[in-house]
C-alpha cells in the first residue's frame, strides 16, 4: 500500500487543493518525485513529519472539498507533502465518516434519520425523495446521523465540492425542498437562523437569561457590537486578578464541567496551571454530537466572540499560549463565524502576542472535525487534532499532564466555558448563590421531540423536567416518554416530570443530565424503533479500538432485533439477562465513554418503560 501511494499520480486540481493549504511545495524531495527511494524521503522528512502531522485532517478536508471525494493520487500527494506514512494516511482518511475514499457526486445532502429527525418524519421523507429522484439522484442522498439541527427536525446538510466549495445546514426539510439542492453549488451566504427559533426564550422575556442574552442582540460579526454588550469585560477582569486570582474565582464558583462528566472546573484549571512542562495547551471542546444536542452549536452561531474571550481568560489561567477550537465538521456556519471571530480578535489585539497590551501571548486555532462521534471524548479529539485516527487513550496518564501533543492540557466544551464569562462577571461566591448548593449556575437544555417549541432553553439548576418542558409549551397529553442527556443518557417515564434536573438528584434518582438534551416522545412515536436506531448509533461510532466496545454494540443490537422479532435465544427473559450482561461488560471494561455508555439508554428503557414486558411501548 505505501509503495502505491506513494507512486499515485494527483490531478491538477488534488495538487491545488492541498498547496493551497500548505502552500506551494519546495524544491527537491517536499512534494516532488526527485528523490528515487521511499527511504530517502522518509529519512530526510522524519522532522518534518513531526512538525506538520498535525495538517493532516485540514488537508483531508482540502481535498474532499475541492473534489468531493479523496482519491488514491491525492492522498499519496497529502502523504508526499507532510511525510506521513501512507498506510497511517488511509487510516485517517477512512476513519471519519464525512470523508469518502470512493468517488461521488460533487454536491450530495445529508439528511438526518436519527432520533429527533426520527420523530418529525425523516424516513418517510427520504424514501419518498429517493423515489423522486430516482437510481441517478440516489448517489446524491446520504443518511446521516445526528446533524445538530434538532429544533428545525428534519434537517439536512447539503455539500457541494469544487473551486469555490460550500456547506449549508438547512432544516425543516420537505420533499419539495430537494430538487434545487441537488444542484451544483455555490451555495449564496448563509444568513443564518433566526434566533428566536434557535432560543425562543430570546423573543420574550429575556430579564433571567444570562448564557443566553446576547443571542438576537448582538451582531455575531461584530466584534465592536459583542464589546458594546459586555464583551472582553471577563477577560479585563481576568488581567486585574491574575491567573491565580482567576482559578480561585472559577473554583468558588464551584462551576462543573457541563460536557457530561460534571468535573471541576477550578480544579481542572489549577491542575493545568501548576505543570512545570511546558508549553500548556486548552482546547474548546465544540465536537457536540450526542443526538439531540445542539447548545453549543447555538452559542457558536449567534455569540462567537463569547467562546473565543472565554477560551482566552482559560489560557491565561492555564499559562497556555495556544488555544484550539475543535468543531463538529457538520457546523458550517458555526465554523465560519468563529473563524471570522479568531480573525476579528487577532486583528484589534485581543489575541496574538501582546493580548490587550497585558503582556501576555494567546492565539486560538480552529480544527474543524469530520464526523466521528468518538471525537468529543478529549483523548480521541487531541489524537484528531495530531493527525492521527480518533481513537481514545488509556488513561492514566490524563490530559492535564498528558494532552495534546502529550503536553499539559486543559479542556471544556463551549457552556462550560462561556459560563466562566459569568463567573468573572459576577464573581464566583456570588455565582454559587445560583441555583443549588451542589449545582450552581445556569444549566443549558435543548428541547426536541414531539413539543410545540423545540429550541434551546436557560434554566438555573434545580428547575423540574416539568419547568424545562413548559417553557417549550408543555409535555404532551400523550407522552409516553423523554429521554434526558441524548443517546448515552436515559428514559424517564411520564410519571417522572417533577424530578430535579441537578446532578446531586440525577445520581440519587438513577438519571443523567448528560449534554442537556431532553427529547420528548409522544403516543405517536414508536419508542421500541427508537431504541433499536440508538443501538444502532453506538454500533456504527464505535472506533473499534476496544473489544468490550467493538464487540458488545454489535451484540446488543443484535439481541435487541431478535427480542422485536420474536426470536430469541431460549426466552425473552434469557435475551433480557444477556443484554443486562453485555451492558455490565462495556461499562466495566471499555476504554472510554463511548463504551461506557452505550447501554445506558436501552437499559433505562427495559427497566423504566418496560419494554418488551407488557409496558409502555
Amino acid at each position: 500500500m505505501d509503495l502505491h501511494l506513494l507512486s499515485a499520480a494527483p490531478t491538477e486540481e488534488e495538487r491545488a487543493a492541498v498547496d493551497d493549504l500548505l502552500g506551494p511545495p519546495e524544491s527537491g524531495w517536499v512534494g516532488g518525485e526527485r528523490d528515487a527511494s521511499v527511504e530517502t524521503r522518509v529519512a530526510r522528512g522524519g522532522r518534518q513529519a513531526r512538525e506538520r502531522r498535525h495538517l493532516l485532517l485540514p488537508a483531508l478536508h482540502a481535498l474532499q472539498a475541492r473534489v468531493g471525494w479523496i482519491s488514491e493520487g491525492g492522498l499519496g500527494y497529502v502523504c508526499r507533502r507532510l511525510t506521513v506514512p501512507p498506510a497511517e494516511a488511509y487510516g485517517v482518511a477512512t476513519f471519519y465518516a464525512m470523508f469518502s475514499i470512493e468517488p461521488r457526486p460533487k454536491t450530495v445532502v445529508h439528511v438526518c434519520d436519527d432520533l429527533a429527525c426520527r420523530v418529525a418524519g425523516a424516513e418517510a421523507l427520504i424514501e419518498g425523495v429517493l423515489r423522486e429522484v430516482g437510481s441517478e439522484g440516489a448517489s446524491q442522498i446520504l443518511r446521516s446521523p445526528c446533524l445538530g439541527l434538532c429544533e428545525r427536525a428534519p434537517a439536512g446538510l447539503v455539500q457541494s465540492a469544487g473551486e469555490r466549495p460550500s456547506d449549508i445546514a438547512i432544516g425543516p426539510l420537505s420533499s419539495g425542498s430537494f430538487e434545487p439542492l441537488l444542484r451544483s453549488g455555490p451555495w449564496p451566504a448563509m444568513a443564518g437562523p433566526d434566533p428566536a427559533i434557535a432560543a425562543p426564550q430570546t423573543a420574550g422575556q429575556r430579564g433571567g437569561l444570562r448564557l443566553l442574552r446576547r443571542i438576537g442582540v448582538v451582531d455575531p460579526g461584530s466584534l465592536e457590537d459583542y464589546r458594546g454588550n459586555g464583551g472582553y469585560e471577563a477577560l479585563r477582569r481576568a488581567f486585574e486578578l491574575g491567573p491565580e486570582g482567576t482559578v480561585r474565582e472559577v473554583t468558588d464558583s464551584k462551576l462543573l464541567g457541563r460536557g457530561g462528566a460534571a468535573f471541576p472546573t477550578g480544579v481542572k484549571w489549577k491542575a493545568v496551571a501548576e505543570q512545570p512542562v511546558r508549553p500548556h495547551y486548552f482546547v474548546c471542546n465544540a465536537d457536540e454530537s450526542e443526538p439531540g444536542t445542539f447548545k453549543d452549536r447555538v452559542i457558536m452561531e449567534h455569540d462567537p466572540f463569547a467562546v473565543i474571550e472565554a477560551l482566552t481568560i482559560a489560557g491565561f489561567a492555564t499559562g497556555s499560549e495556544k488555544g484550539y477550537v475543535y468543531i463538529r465538521g457538520e457546523y458550517p456556519l458555526a465554523t465560519a463565524r468563529l473563524e471570522h471571530a479568531i480573525v476579528e480578535a487577532r486583528r484589534h489585539g485581543f489575541l496574538g502576542e501582546d493580548v490587550m497590551g497585558h503582556g501576555s501571548r494567546f492565539d486560538v486555532e480552529l480544527r474543524r472535525g469530520a464526523g466521528a462521534y468518538i471525537c468529543g471524548e478529549e483523548t480521541a479529539l487531541f489524537n484528531s487534532i495530531e493527525g492521527r485516527r480518533g481513537e481514545p487513550r488509556n488513561k492514566p496518564p490524563f490530559p492535564v499532564t498528558h494532552g495534546v501533543f502529550g503536553k499539559p492540557t486543559g479542556i471544556n466544551n463551549v457552556e462550560t466555558l462561556i459560563n466562566v464569562l459569568e463567573v468573572l462577571r459576577m464573581g464566583g461566591s456570588e455565582y454559587a448563590k445560583i441555583g443549588t448548593e451542589t449545582s450552581t449556575g445556569p444549566r443549558l437544555f435543548c428541547v426536541s421531540g414531539t413539543v410545540a417549541r423545540p429550541g434551546l432553553y436557560e434554566v438555573e439548576f434545580g428547575a423540574t423536567l416539568r419547568d424545562v418542558l413548559d417553557l417549550a409549551g408543555g409535555a404532551p397529553a400523550s407522552l409516553k416518554a423523554v429521554l434526558l442527556g441524548g443517546a448515552a443518557g436515559g428514559f424517564v417515564g411520564p410519571g417522572e416530570l417533577d424530578i430535579k434536573l441537578t446532578f446531586e438528584d440525577s445520581r440519587a434518582g438513577g438519571y443523567t443530565l448528560g449534554s442537556g438534551v431532553v427529547m420528548a416522545f409522544d403516543g405517536s412515536v414508536d419508542l421500541v424503533d427508537i431504541v433499536l436506531r440508538i443501538a444502532a448509533f453506538f454500533r456504527d461510532e464505535s472506533c473499534g479500538q476496544c473489544v468490550p466496545c467493538r464487540v458488545g454494540t454489535v451484540r446488543q443490537e443484535e439481541a435487541l432485533h431478535r427480542l422485536v422479532s420474536g426470536r430469541s435465544i431460549g426466552s425473552n427473559d434469557d435475551e433480557l439477562r444477556l443484554l443486562s450482561e453485555i451492558a455490565q461488560v462495556m461499562r466495566d471494561a471499555s476504554i472510554c465513554g463511548l463504551g461506557q455508555t452505550a447501554a445506558s439508554a436501552v437499559q433505562s428503557a427495559l427497566s423504566r418503560l418496560h419494554l418488551f414486558d407488557g409496558g409502555t411501548a
